[in-house]
């Protein structure tokens, strides 16, 4: 088996191993999407998952966010930390997408990595789970490492993983298989403890032989 035909196999037992894979973050329409994927950088999603409602609650539009108070979107996010941050990101990009928008969250990369906040797998996470456009591949730490070890890519740079993986992946599946991954790496090739022996893809994997 070439090299090229064993990432191609890894790739198809990955979709056959998850088929149900999705986004982990609970949200209700794009603009919720966002704010909650602006919250989980270098955060867990369960944490974030359990900080939103109180967000949503107190501020359930694009509008009502972008004129909030600092100190009070502070204080309900605080557990997610880096939350002085992210509450000026939150604010700035809820208060342009609801002035320059008219309150729906914009469909380009290039568009939304122009927010406050958002940066490429941000905007990833939008477009795919948000939009279904397949615009790029989220590269979040799972990611990272999972295609290192399945020997997807070599490099370390998420631009550069990610570029590695749209060469390989069907871009139909771009969105899926970022879920996929994700799930595989909670599951089992966790970053301290990979659990090797439950692993459906060791025989395509370069890290477990």
């Amino acid at each position: 088996m070439t090299e090229k035909e064993r990432k191609a196999t890894l790739v198809k037992a990955v979709k056959a191993a998850y088929p149900k894979a999705g986004c982990s973050l609970k949200h209700r329409g794009v603009w919720q999407l966002l704010c909650a994927t602006i919250l989980s950088a270098q955060c867990t999603d369960e944490r974030v998952n359990l900080t939103t409602p109180s967000l949503f609650k107190a501020y359930p539009s694009p509008k009502d966010l972008g004129n909030a108070g600092q100190e009070d979107v502070e204080k309900l996010i605080r557990s997610c930390g880096f939350y002085k941050n992210k509450a000026k990101s939150l604010i700035a990009a809820s208060k342009i997408i609801a002035e320059k928008f008219k309150g729906r969250v914009p469909k380009t990369m290039e568009e939304l990595t122009a927010l406050p906040g958002v940066a490429r797998k941000t905007a990833n996470v939008v477009l795919g789970t948000g939009y279904g456009i397949n615009d790029g591949i989220v590269v979040d730490t799972h990611v990272s490492r999972l295609s290192n070890r399945l020997g997807l890519t070599k490099n370390t740079e998420p631009e550069k993983i990610e570029k590695d993986l749209m060469r390989i992946v069907p871009r139909e599946e771009w969105t899926d298989f970022s879920h996929q991954l994700i799930a595989h790496g909670r599951a089992v090739c966790q970053a301290r403890a990979p659990k090797c022996a439950e692993c459906p893809f060791s025989s395509f994997c370069p890290s477990a032989l």
